[in-house]
């Protein structure tokens, strides 16, 4: 049995609820799926156990704390079994919020936050392209972030 077919319809009310505002009491779900507040407690334990939810806690918006250029990046590695000590010398950089082992032409894809285009040009020069292992980097500066959102949660 999957994992999506031990979901009912109340967790994903829940789901759909909790993704969208992490900070909706659960007494407001609870009213909204028809189920008390303990159960929503419940299934929103059990949903962490099974690994459905993972982390919890707050987003903060990069641009009110002066982090203004957004920024993904294509890595070309040397070789591809450079990954891991690459994924842990990146992992170092706090600018760097994801990175990602991936197929195609890049061997690892990155997305980082500079403040301004001298800071991300200070963290390319100084730091990036310092990593043994990197041959090169294919850079894409983000102008908007149109809209984020969770995957969707599949309906049986």
């Amino acid at each position: 049995m999957t994992i999506r077919q031990t979901l009912d319809s109340i967790d994903h009310s829940i789901l759909d609820i909790i993704t969208k505002n992490a900070r909706t009491p659960f007494k407001d779900v609870a009213e909204v799926c028809g189920v008390s507040r303990a159960a929503v407690h419940q299934r929103v334990n059990r949903m962490i156990e099974m690994g459905v939810i993972t982390g919890s806690g707050y987003h903060i918006n990069p641009k009110k704390i002066e982090f203004r250029t957004c920024t993904y990046m294509g890595i070309f590695l040397d070789k591809a079994a450079l990954y891991t000590s690459v994924s842990e010398r990146l992992r170092a950089i706090p600018e760097v919020v994801e990175c990602h082992y991936t197929t195609g032409q890049y061997s690892m894809f990155i997305k980082l936050y500079a403040r301004d285009n001298e800071h991300l040009k200070e963290i390319l020069n100084e730091k990036l392209q310092k990593i043994k292992g990197i041959v090169r980097t294919d850079t894409i500066i983000s102008l908007e972030e149109t809209f984020k959102r969770e995957v969707p949660i599949p309906e049986d």
